[in-house]
């Protein structure tokens, strides 16, 4: 894992899930790899070792990861695509009504939003 800055907004369990979510979409973990142990994240990120566990335990609930008894915990292969379902939903109910409301209050356009030259 990268380094990571803890906010106090959200609990230290909940900013480590969204974390491993986030290395899970940008492909930085793929289906079948292995989580980093617990006993290692703890120690890299001076966490009490429950604190991890939790999140980890989350991940699972979700099916996002799947535990190996003595092998540790790995990214399951439809976890990336469930999560882009999830997130997409997410961003279209709860954040992008904010983002277009901010487009429609400055006047912007198609062509001022979209890089020239280039379509999505």
């Amino acid at each position: 894992m990268t380094d990571i800055q803890w906010s106090d907004g959200a609990p230290i369990y909940r900013q480590l899930k969204e974390r491993v979510i986030a290395m899970m979409l940008d492909g930085i973990l793929k289906p079948g790899d292995a989580l980093p142990s617990v006993r290692q994240v703890a120690a890299d990120y001076q966490l009490n070792p429950i604190t991890v566990s939790r999140a980890y335990q989350e991940l699972a609930d979700e099916n996002l990861v799947e535990k190996r008894r003595g092998l540790g915990m790995f990214m399951t292969p439809e976890a990336a695509q469930k999560l882009r379902g999830s997130e997409r939903e997410r961003f279209l109910n709860e954040e992008w009504p904010a983002v277009l409301e901010r487009i429609q209050r400055l006047g912007l356009t198609i062509d001022d939003l979209l890089p020239q030259g280039k379509t999505p």
